[in-house]
């Protein structure tokens, strides 16, 4: 599968991965870069997104789209949509950018603005990749599980890097009886929850 990534994807990404090392070591303000997760951390939440069981594919985080273009190849396997979720209107715009050079636009919907309000909407939620504002994390955590599957997988990015901002959100979820749970040490370090 990852052997043949389209080339306009992987066009795409190898763009915003230059684009986010130069924000790195630029100096770029940290609520102006990009911050998006590592090839690595990419490739894992698709594999994982791939083996996800019926249902809906939701992303809270998008930033400029680098980790939907990977969640779009697992939607692309799979015949279903990604929804993506952006708060901010600039990121939101380069995300629509992405999707379009990269042509994923037929498996990728975005929504902008806060995803708090929006989950309620669903039901049968299949995979959920959270990599948003910290502080929003247990909300978008409440509201999804009751949402989630059987099997269905949530995973959050920066469960170690950030540990100390989301202690009350990972106390919650280690110890929720509704989902079997453990932090993966990859990039920087993601919860890994199923709904049991």
């Amino acid at each position: 599968m990852f052997h043949e990534i389209p080339q306009a994807v992987y066009d795409r990404m190898k763009y915003l991965e230059h684009m986010d090392a130069l924000d790195r070591s630029g100096g770029t303000p940290s609520e102006k870069r990009l911050r998006q997760v590592s090839p690595e951390m990419g490739k894992f939440i698709a594999m994982l997104a791939m083996g996800a069981p019926e249902g809906v594919l939701i992303e809270i985080g998008t930033s400029a789209g680098y980790s939907a273009l990977w969640l779009a190849l697992a939607c692309r396997y799979l015949g279903r949509k990604l929804v993506t979720f952006e708060v901010l209107d600039e990121k939101a715009s380069l995300a629509l950018e992405t999707f379009r050079l990269a042509g994923v636009q037929d498996v990728v919907d975005l929504v902008t603005g806060d995803a708090r309000p929006c989950l309620d909407s669903f039901e049968d939620i299949a995979f959920c990749f959270l990599d948003a504002a910290k502080e929003v994390y247990l909300d978008c955590y409440e509201a999804l599980i009751p949402r989630m599957v059987r099997g269905a997988l949530l995973v959050a990015d920066n469960a170690v890097s950030h540990s100390a901002l989301l202690q009350d959100f990972l106390q919650r979820a280690m110890g929720d009886r509704l989902v079997d749970s453990l932090i993966v040490p990859i990039g920087n370090g993601a919860l890994l929850c199923r709904r049991v």
